[in-house]
Order: structure tokens, then sequence, then C-alpha cells
């Protein structure tokens, strides 16, 4: 049985990058950070830029953490991350979540962060983290919801966007609401002892109001996202110029505030 087609909607621009390697293990791994303990082995699936896995290494010194992600390039970013902080606890490997080429309860974490809403079929791949976790070990994964996030002030071309992007991420085969649904999938994978739990980001500094509209405004424009939504007939070019001046006039905004809704799940195999 073949499983659904599945792409990843945001693509690996530089303006998605910037907004992944902003990302560590204190803003994004908090519902992890007290389950670690030094010599632990860790799976972190779906590394991205590896800013996190990088964090979590340091953390299970002198144990190991083995970062996997879906092809060669994608993963040597973390490679280069690892080998830049001079992280030499971490191993890598080119891996599927649906199908991992991991053997039974071989970590004692696993740990997935803003990789479920992608993927074809959540509550497989929760059952493959499941599988190679060791009985008595954790399976953690956290996922934004897209129809949780919520601004001020209330800019039209922002409504635009979030339209735009939930409509994409499902004709990708993924799931941009994932965070509501992570209890139900863990669930729905055989964990019985779960605990869910949410956290935000929240945008609201100069600063930050200037970085995350910035790079909002970049990535409607340049990334695989605006690609994929103008070959598909979701949006013109003039659209995504619109949207991405959206952004710009909410950054400006002396009282611009931006949150960001995730949902998470802490697994006891």
């Amino acid at each position: 049985m073949t499983r659904a087609r599945n792409v990843y909607t945001h693509g690996h621009h530089e303006s998605v990058l910037r907004s992944h390697r902003w990302r560590t293990a204190e803003n994004s791994a908090g519902h992890l950070l007290a389950h670690l303990t030094p010599g632990m082995s860790l799976l972190d699936v779906g590394c991205g830029p590896g800013t996190i896995t990088v964090d979590l290494a340091a953390r299970v010194l002198p144990g190991r953490v083995t970062a996997v992600e879906i092809t060669d390039d994608a993963l040597q970013l973390a490679r280069t991350e690892a080998r830049t902080r001079r992280r030499e606890n971490v191993d890598f490997a080119v891996a599927d979540v649906h199908a991992l080429d991991l053997p039974d309860d071989a970590f004692d974490v696993v740990h997935a962060h803003q990789v479920l809403q992608h993927v074809a079929d959540p509550v497989l791949a929760l059952r493959e983290m499941r599988r190679v976790c060791r009985p008595g070990g954790i399976v953690a994964a956290r996922d934004s919801d897209y129809a949780g996030f919520t601004w001020f002030p209330q800019v039209p071309e922002l409504d635009e966007w979030l339209a735009l992007y939930r409509r994409a991420a499902r004709a990708n085969g993924g799931e941009p609401d994932a965070g509501r649904r992570l209890l139900s999938w863990a669930h729905a994978a055989g964990f019985t002892d779960v605990a869910a739990t949410a956290s935000t980001w929240c945008f609201a500094s100069p600063e930050d109001r200037q970085w995350w509209g910035g790079m909002w405004a970049e990535r409607i424009r340049r990334s695989d996202l605006a690609r994929q939504v103008v070959t598909a007939g979701m949006a013109t070019e003039d659209d995504l110029d619109r949207i991405s001046q959206g952004w710009l006039r909410w950054a400006a905004a002396p009282d611009g505030w931006f949150v960001v809704l995730h949902g998470e799940i802490v697994c006891r195999r």
C-alpha cells in the first residue's frame, strides 16, 4: 500500500533557515528538558538545521544523539551546526520517520519538533518512534497549530496568509493544525501514558516584530511555499506581494503582537 504524497511545505530557503536556526532547546523543547539526564541516548527525528539537536546533545553528555533527516542534503545542515559548535556526540542518518531503519528499543528518548504536521501519516510516525524507544523511555513531540495563531493589529493580509498556508500545507499531505491533534495521534499510536501541554512563542518587542515580520515577508515571496502556491494556482505573484507588504505593515506597528501556539506531548513507552 502506498502512502499519501507528502511534500515539505516550507523548503530550505535562507529565510526559512533563519527562522529554524533561531530555535533552541530552551525555546522549543521545554516540555522535554526535565526528563533528560546525562548518559541518555536520544533520537532527534527531523532535526532540520540542528540547533535544537546540538543543545540536546550537550544535555545528555556523555550519552549520544542520533539526528535523522529525510535527505542527505537536509542532514548536511545539522552536520555543519554540530561541527561549528564542536559537538562530537552526535551521529547522523538519513531516515523516513514512517519506516525508521533503526532497531527496536534503541533509544532512551525519541524527539521530534515541528515534524508531525508535515508527514503523510503522523500516527504511523509515532508508532515508529515508539518502536525504537526502549520500554520506560520517552517519546516527545511539539507541533504548531496554525488555526490557533493570533495577532494584533488585525492586518487583513495576515488572514489571507494564514488561509493560504493552511491550504498549501494540506495540499502537500500535511496537517497545519497538528498541535491540537497530538494527544489523539499518540493514543491512536498505542501510547497510554501521555502528558499533553501547550506553549507559545510571542513576538511583541520592536526587535522581535522586525525579525518575525521581516522573515515572513521574505518567505511568502521567496521560499518553496511561494513557488508552490503560484504553480498550483492558489495565489498570484501580485497576491504574494500584497501579503508580503502586509507583514511589513504589521512589523512596523508599535503595538504589534503575534503569538504562535504549540501543542506538546511527552509519552512514556
